[in-house]
Formats: C-alpha cells, sequence, structure tokens
C-alpha cells in the first residue's frame, strides 16, 4: 500500500485487514456513509470496491507501473443499515496491461450487500 489508498477512502472510513495480490479485504463502517433513508449509499459499495481492486492492480503491477480504472459495475441486492460491511477482492485476470477484479461486500451477518467488477488499465508510471 505504497501510494496510500487516497483521501476518499480515508474519509469513509475505510480500513484495509487483508493486502496481497490473491486476496484483499477491507472494511467500512455503514454510519456517515448512508443515502437520506439510513441505507449505506450504493456508491460507498463502489467506492470499496474500487479502493480494493484498484489497489490490488496497482500491486500486481509493480513499481514504476501504474494501473489505473477503466470501467467499474456494481450490483446491489441487500441494503446495509448498521455495523460494517466487508469487501473481498479476488482477481479474475492478472494480465500484463489489463487486470479485472471481483469484490463482493457483505454485512456484519454475511449477507452479501453488493458484487462488484473493476477493470484496470496498466500502463507505465508517467514522469512527473
Amino acid at each position: 500500500m505504497e501510494r496510500g489508498m487516497g483521501t476518499l477512502a480515508e474519509r469513509m472510513g475505510i480500513e484495509f485487514t487483508e493486502f496481497t495480490i490473491e486476496r484483499s479485504v477491507a472494511t467500512m463502517p455503514v454510519e456517515g456513509n448512508t443515502q437520506p433513508v439510513g441505507l449505506l449509499h450504493g456508491g460507498a459499495y463502489v467506492v470499496l470496491g474500487e479502493s480494493l481492486g484498484s489497489m490490488a492492480a496497482n500491486l500486481h503491477a509493480g513499481p514504476g507501473r501504474l494501473a489505473v480504472g477503466v470501467d467499474i459495475n456494481a450490483t446491489h441486492t441487500r441494503s446495509a443499515r448498521s455495523g460494517v460491511v466487508t469487501g473481498v477482492c479476488m482477481p479474475i485476470h492478472l494480465g500484463r496491461s489489463m487486470t479485472v477484479h471481483e469484490i463482493v461486500v457483505t454485512d456484519e451477518q454475511g449477507r452479501r450487500c453488493s458484487t462488484i467488477r473493476i477493470t484496470n488499465m496498466i500502463k507505465e508510471m508517467p514522469e512527473r
């Protein structure tokens, strides 16, 4: 996590508990990330998924290379109202120029709330 997770993820309370190329896990509180009716905001699921998937892709990319998101989609199947949700990120494809990850987000009872898929393009790190 040498590049950090970014201020948005930090602001949302995302905490990484496991971080490898094969599997990354993070939690996020529901409180503070809800829509007006008290459900976890759909965009919050996507922020959790993109944070996990992009960071895992950058770990795979290695030094001197950068993974950037080019596609993301999410299907929300349940709504969390309290506690924390947990995202588990697993690679579907780890290529030289592209990665695809699936992130499954569950509530504290282990029920799937959202499934996110992200595709990242890997390129050389731009010069500063």
